[in-house]
């Protein structure tokens, strides 16, 4: 049974009155009171029964409070309700106590955690929160905490009650986690543990204009590459409160509100960029006697040394380890380099307020100088941002908060900590940023590329900004040349085509390769001409071929294969392997191999792509390394068209690599989150999730949205009230359900 869309809301409408319901209730025997656990704090049932979710029929809630901190109380409950595993594990990570559940693995997270000391700092800075932030933190581990209290059965692994500063943490490292890499700096005490999220991780994102579109409205797609597992998960909500709250869209678990999305008038997507928001400084610890002494301008000043210890899983029990931590004025060392010098590394806005003020001024603008108004506050410390409006604005930001640096120094390298000539002069403002407003290509886009590529014409130079503000300058990947091969011939687009093109196969590497290996073929007919026989079949059959990926196509296994051999396996890169450089033979060489490799594989080098490629779902694997171990070509999966990113693809797939084991690919990164809106009067909008809303096996909406991911189609993303009154299945209070 439904109940109100809008709780406390003048426009709420029951869907059956309530005084029926009473009436049919008293007959059937069924008028209880909600079951409430005895020790609820009063205000905790008092905030549960402000908030009511709706759930639809793909599951999302629609969460639907009073305030700002009711709304972040109900996305905590129904995060847990759908996945309370993945979200303390998010929450144990950021408390930098991985090690404890996951053993060895964890260490390297622990390490970094401490090493920044994310604990102690987080617990200072919620205190110093401003009010309504605070109360968000409350209200959101109020939530946690309700749902635990409110459902025994679930047994956390190691939080069993969480703590305001908590969210805090998880704010911070995050950030870290995401940032840590732009410093080029070593992990903690050379403690690098090589992940397969390192290099696969990545994100597209497009908007185009009124006048590219056949109704003349701005169009935006969302389209994040996480990892499938681990705390990269998206999780797709929509949010809406009497406070100025109206927002669908997606985040990770353990956030109060989504991060990307859209509300009535507007929306955005990120993208990872690479700003240079952190340095590296090379210390000099040389004062005879004094270890803790480091050289600073004219004289000395003093590190600070401290011990912690990390708890790690072991196959005998838990083994405490004892470390040693040292800081200097600039930031933790994380590295020696010899006896006299240690690297320490300072990062940009890290522990500035907190990213949720600046989200929720953003969730709640309602034109683009109220959107960039709250982007002014300049807390995220990156990410590329792309934008669209009803009003018809397009809009795209290389965002970060880079330090104001003198440009004598190479902050690629570690600069000389000594030198006060290399502190920091401030942050750039937001105007300082590379950006490009209403282009008149009618389109922006941005795959983790240089901005200075960003459309055909109108954008920013590279000589207007300082050597050492962008780092990708020179990095035009090919998902940035599809995007925008896509979009140059893109016209009248209606919201139709604008779902085909968001999750569009063409893939960019053959396209532009596949004419210079015929030419090149012909010359190898003549140098080489038993090679050229050997290959000629299966050139042949890349060459009568339109580039685009299909699940009935015999020529994405045998391209993606052929890639693989000369690009870097398991993991293709946008770089050919050494041997390969202006070596043809060897190039057609590796074709022979690719083929020979899929007959071996599948007893056919024209094996169909949908075969090979598969989606399937485990449950509660930590990271990607977990799960691909429990993949099985014996278990229930779908067939998948979509293929790797470095081969210049919108519809971005990475898999496991087949092996004699396990024949069949299945994908563990990519496409994540994926939404397209149009800005119309009436915001149309379509999203999907890669596997479904919920990480119970039993759930219904466990791998529902699979199915539609194999058919590459996207689903309704109901926002209205009348939507969602009209698609749900049950709406409850947190504790009613």
């Amino acid at each position: 049974m439904k109940r109100s869309l809008v709780a406390n809301h003048e426009c709420s409408v029951e869907v059956i009155p309530r005084w029926i319901a009473i009436v049919v209730w008293i007959a059937l025997g069924l008028l209880v009171e909600p079951v409430i656990a005895d020790d609820v704090d009063p205000a905790v049932s008092a905030m549960a029964q402000s908030v009511t979710i709706h759930r639809d029929n793909w599951g999302v809630p629609h969460i639907y409070g009073t305030t700002d901190a009711s709304v972040a109380f109900g996305m905590a409950y129904a995060q847990c309700e759908d996945y309370f595993w993945q979200l303390e594990d998010t929450y144990i990570q950021s408390l930098g106590r991985y090690a404890e559940i996951h053993g060895e693995r964890g260490l390297a997270n622990d390490l970094l955690h401490r090493t920044f000391e994310i604990d102690r700092r987080s617990r200072e800075d919620y205190a110093k929160l401003k009010p309504p932030m605070k109360k968000i933190c409350d209200a959101y581990v109020a939530g946690i905490n309700f749902f635990l209290q409110q459902n025994l059965e679930v047994k956390p692994r190691l939080i069993t009650h969480f703590e305001p500063w908590h969210v805090v943490a998880f704010d911070r490292f995050i950030m870290l986690s995401f940032v840590y890499g732009k410093s080029h700096a070593p992990r903690p005490n050379a403690q690098r543990q090589e992940r397969l999220e390192d290099a696969i991780i990545g994100s597209n994102q497009w908007a185009i204009g009124p006048e590219k579109t056949r109704d003349g409205h701005a169009m935006l797609f969302v389209n994040p590459h996480q990892p499938f597992y681990g705390p990269g998960q998206f999780y797709e909500a929509h949010v809406k409160n009497q406070d100025g709250v109206n927002f669908s869209g997606a985040c990770f678990f353990g956030s109060p509100f989504p991060a990307l999305g859209h509300n009535e008038y507007l929306g955005w997507a990120y993208t990872v960029n690479e700003p240079d928001i952190a340095d590296v400084y090379r210390e000099t610890f040389d004062l005879q006697g004094q270890p803790l002494m480091y050289r600073y301008a004219d004289g000395y000043r003093k590190a600070t040394q401290w011990q912690d210890s990390i708890k790690v899983k072991t196959d005998e029990g838990i083994e405490p380890r004892q470390f040693t931590f040292l800081k200097t004025h600039h930031g933790p060392c994380v590295a020696v380099e010899d006896d006299q010098h240690r690297l320490a590394v300072k990062i940009a806005a890290l522990f500035s307020g907190t990213r949720i003020e600046q989200g929720l001024r953003m969730i709640k603008a309602t034109n683009l100088e109220e959107w960039l108004e709250a982007n002014r506050l300049q807390l995220l410390p990156m990410f590329n941002a792309a934008y669209a409006d009803r009003e018809g604005n397009i809009f795209y930001l290389y965002n970060g908060t880079i330090p104001i640096r003198d440009p004598g120094f190479d902050w690629r390298r570690p600069v000389d900590g000594s030198d006060p000539r290399t502190e920091w002069q401030g942050i750039h403002s937001l105007e300082d940023l590379p950006q490009v407003l209403n282009p008149s290509t009618g389109y922006v886009q941005n795959c983790n590329s240089t901005p200075f590529t960003t459309t055909d014409d109108g954008n920013p130079f590279e000589r207007d900004f300082p050597s050492y503000m962008v780092e990708e300058k020179h990095d035009d990947k090919r998902r940035a040349k599809i995007s925008r091969k896509l979009l140059r011939e893109a016209q009248q687009v209606t919201f139709e085509d604008w779902q085909r093109l968001a999750l569009d196969t063409t893939l960019y590497w053959p396209l532009n390769e596949l004419p210079k290996f015929k030419i090149a073929h012909q010359r190898l007919a003549l140098d080489q001409p038993e090679l050229a026989d050997r290959v000629r079949p299966f050139l042949d059959h890349l060459l009568a071929w339109d580039c685009r990926s299909t699940l009935d196509c015999t020529r994405t296994a045998l391209c993606v294969a052929w890639y693989g051999q000369m690009y870097g396996q398991p993991r293709p890169s946008e770089s050919l392997a050494p041997e390969f450089v202006n070596n043809p033979t060897k190039k057609f060489e590796a074709l022979i191999t690719a083929a020979e490799s899929l007959e071996t594989l599948h007893g056919d080098w024209r094996v169909p792509w949908g075969k090979v490629n598969r989606m399937q779902r485990v449950p509660r694997a930590g990271d990607l390394q977990a799960a691909a171990a429990l993949f099985r070509d014996q278990l229930p999966s779908l067939p998948c068209a979509g293929v790797e990113g470095p081969l210049g693809v919108a519809f971005n797939v990475y898999y496991t690599p087949s092996a004699p084991f396990r024949k069949q690919r299945f994908g563990v990164a990519g496409n994540s989150y994926a939404a397209v809106y149009e800005f119309s009067d009436r915001i149309k909008s379509k999203s999907l999730l890669q596997y479904g809303n919920s990480g119970d096996p039993n759930s219904p909406h466990y791998f529902d949205q699979a199915k539609l991911y194999s058919e590459e189609k996207f689903k309704d993303a109901y926002f209205y009230d009348d939507e969602v009154e009209a698609h749900t299945v049950k709406s409850y209070h947190p504790g009613e359900e």
